[in-house]
């Protein structure tokens, strides 16, 4: 009895050992905004995970609301508790929307790649676009920040992951900048193909 026990407890601890991570460092886009966390995207795509990359869970670390320094002064403690094998990094609209610094954004978004390869994590480049009302010039240097960054890295990054969605009312919230509940499968199956070759 005892000894099926002492199994049973290092077969447990097997698969706690075995178990990785991926955090997704985010905002309002990540964070389920006007919905049940249960239907965002990170979610459904934990659900395809499960499926064929059953050794993975994700942990939703996005705060609604959050720029790319505040994801840099919680990344530490982030690193520290999950150790995650990938970071999915989806920051930076905020940062747009308040008419911040592209270069200030771009040296966080920097910071936390750094961080986090430091700490032996791959990490996913979600980019984002902002509103045109912002002017052209200020809206393609702020997606083009995206691109610079991951070349700079030489990581991948997904390109804009509303892509399908942003332009379609019926895929949105009344705010115009929110996607609604139905989008997210969309979203997450646009993410897919470039998250899997980092598993």
């Amino acid at each position: 009895m005892f000894k099926l026990l002492l199994i049973g407890m290092m077969l447990c601890l097997s698969a706690i050992t075995q178990a990785k991570s991926i955090v997704v460092l985010g905002d309002s886009i990540s964070a389920s905004y006007g919905f049940e966390v249960q239907h965002g995207w990170v979610a459904i795509l934990e659900q395809k995970l499960t499926k064929s990359h059953p050794d993975y869970t994700m942990i939703n670390a996005s705060i609604s609301g959050d720029t790319t320094a505040g994801g840099l002064a919680r990344l530490p403690m982030l690193l520290k508790q999950y150790q995650p094998e990938i970071v999915l990094l989806e920051l930076g609209a905020n940062d747009g929307l308040r008419g911040m610094s592209l270069k200030v954004m771009q040296k966080n978004l920097s910071a936390i790649i750094k961080q986090a390869q430091k700490s032996g994590a791959q990490v996913l480049l979600l980019s984002m676009r902002i509103p045109s009302n912002y002017g052209r010039r200020y809206t393609d240097m702020f997606y083009d920040s995206y691109q610079k960054v991951a070349s700079k890295h030489k990581i991948s990054v997904v390109p804009f992951i509303l892509e399908d969605v942003a332009l379609d009312k019926s895929q949105m919230q009344r705010d115009g900048l929110h996607p609604n509940a139905k989008a997210q499968p969309i979203i997450a199956n646009h993410i897919a193909p470039y998250l899997l070759p980092l598993l």
